[in-house]
């Protein structure tokens, strides 16, 4: 499970750094969850790696639960966020200007569903 945490957090980290982020503020929670999620599973994955498990007096099975349901809670508020942000695509970035430009671009827009799946 921790590898598909990695590799997910990290698709999702690149997708996200890769587009304009024009709502800051809602992509930024993305990035925080995606980056923290990947810098924990890293960190808990060590633990069984070296032996500190065994040398801790904790109830694993405890803990990885709430980890991963801690995970799972935070990964999918950050999907809602990413979504929500994917759907303002249509939207012109300024509302006064006689341009029509997208908040979106078409390229930006389908990294954005990528990163939302």
């Amino acid at each position: 499970v921790f590898p598909s945490l990695q590799l997910f957090g990290t698709i999702v980290w690149i997708l996200v750094a890769s587009t304009r982020i024009p709502l800051p503020l809602l992509q930024g929670w993305v990035m925080f969850v995606a980056v923290t999620a990947w810098f924990l599973s890293i960190v808990f994955l060590c633990v069984f790696l070296f032996g500190y498990a065994n040398r801790i007096a904790v109830n694993w099975n405890q803990t990885d639960f709430l980890f991963h349901g801690a995970t799972f809670v935070f990964y999918f508020g950050a999907f809602l966020l990413q979504a929500a942000t994917t759907s303002l695509h249509h939207f012109p970035r300024k509302f006064n200007s006689t341009t029509h430009e997208k908040i979106l671009a078409d390229h930006e827009y389908n990294i954005s569903i990528a990163a939302s799946v």
